[in-house]
C-alpha cells in the first residue's frame, strides 16, 4: 500500500532545528526497544522510509525525520544549505527527543550526514553512541560518484535555477526512474513529489544540490572516519544503480573488508523502495 505523504507527516511534528528553523520529526514502535534512525537521500524525504516503519514498528524504536529543504522541514529561501547543518538537524533532533543511543541508517545525500556523524563521534564531539551503522546507495566516496547529466546541470549556478523552476511531476519521476531498477508505481512516486514541492520545495533543486561539492571539499574527512569506525558497518547496496552501484560497493568492500554486506540482486539507487522486504530483513541485524 502507497504511503501519502500528508499521513506521514499527520504521524509526525515539526520541532526546533538549527537556525531556528523546524524540522519534521517521525518516532513509532514500542518506547522501549533499541532505536534506529533513518537518514534520507536527494530529492525525497523521511518518507522514503515508510516500509521500514511499516515492516519494523513491532519490534524497533524507529525515528525519521527531513532534512532542511525537504519534505515537511522548513524550507528556508534564500540558504546555504550544508550537509554539515544537516548533521546539526540530526542532533538537535535527538535532544529534543532525549536520544541517548542509536542505531543509523542512511541513503544517498543522508550517507554523508551519517559520516560527519561519525566523524564528530571520533572528535569526541557527538554526545549520542552510535550502536551501530546501515549505508544504503550513496556517494560515500566522491571520486567514484557517477552524477546523472542532469544533477550536474541543477549544480550549475547559471543552469541550475532555471531548471529547478521547470521541474515537473513528468521529469521527477522521469529522473527518479534512471535510477531505479525495479518498477515503482505512478502513485508511489507521486507521494514522493508531493513531499517535494511541500512548503514552496520544487525551486531548491539547485541550492540542494550544493551537496555534490561539499562532498568533495571534506572527503578527507569523510572517507578516512569510515576507513577507522569501530562501530559495526553494514552497506546494503543496489549493484544496477548507475550513479553509486555495484562500483561504488566494489571499493567500499576493498576498504572496509570487516563490514556486513547484501548486495541485492536486481536493485537500483533506491533498495528501500525497490525491494523493502530484503532491507527490512537486513535492519533487524542492527
Amino acid at each position: 500500500m502507497t504511503a501519502r505523504a500528508a499521513e506521514w507527516w499527520a504521524g509526525g511534528r515539526r520541532v526546533d532545528g538549527p537556525g531556528g528553523h523546524r524540522v519534521f520529526v517521525r518516532e513509532d514502535g514500542p518506547p522501549g526497544a533499541p532505536l534506529v534512525t533513518f537518514l534520507h537521500g536527494f530529492p525525497t524525504s523521511s518518507l522514503d522510509w515508510a516500509p521500514m516503519f511499516a515492516r519494523l514498528r513491532g519490534e524497533r524504536r524507529l525515528l525519521a525525520l527531513d532534512f532542511l529543504g525537504f519534505g515537511d522541514s522548513d524550507k528556508p529561501k534564500p540558504h546555504r544549505y550544508s550537509l554539515l547543518e544537516q548533521a546539526d538537524a540530526v542532533e538537535a533532533a535527538w535532544k529534543h527527543l532525549g536520544v541517548e543511543r542509536t542505531a543509523l541508517v542512511a541513503h544517498d545525500y543522508g550517507v554523508s550526514v551519517a559520516q560527519e556523524l561519525l566523524a564528530r563521534r571520533d572528535d569526541g564531539d557527538l554526545p549520542v553512541e552510535l550502536a551501530s551503522v546501515a549505508f544504503l546507495n550513496g556517494g560515500m566516496i566522491p571520486s567514484l560518484h557517477r552524477p546523472l547529466l542532469v544533477q550536474k546541470l541543477l549544480a550549475h549556478r547559471l543552469s541550475g535555477p532555471v531548471l529547478s523552476r521547470l521541474t515537473t511531476e513528468r521529469t521527477f519521476r522521469a529522473g527518479l526512474r534512471r535510477v531505479i531498477a525495479r518498477p515503482v508505481a505512478d502513485d508511489e512516486l507521486h507521494e514522493h513529489w508531493v513531499a517535494l514541492t511541500n512548503r514552496g520545495g520544487r525551486d531548491l533543486g539547485h541550492a540542494l544540490l550544493a551537496y555534490i561539492e561539499e562532498r568533495r571539499r571534506f572527503a578527507r574527512r569523510w572517507e578516512e572516519t569510515i576507513a577507522r569506525a569501530d562501530v559495526p558497518l553494514r552497506f546494503v547496496w543496489g549493484p544496477l544503480d548507475p550513479v553509486s552501484g555495484e562500483h561504488m560497493l566494489a571499493e567500499l568492500r576493498l576498504r572496509r573488508p570487516d563490514a556486513a554486506v547484501a548486495e541485492l540482486a536486481g536493485v537500483g539507487h533506491y533498495p528501500q523502495l525497490e525491494d523493502p522486504d530484503a532491507v527490512a530483513r537486513e535492519l533487524r541485524l542492527l
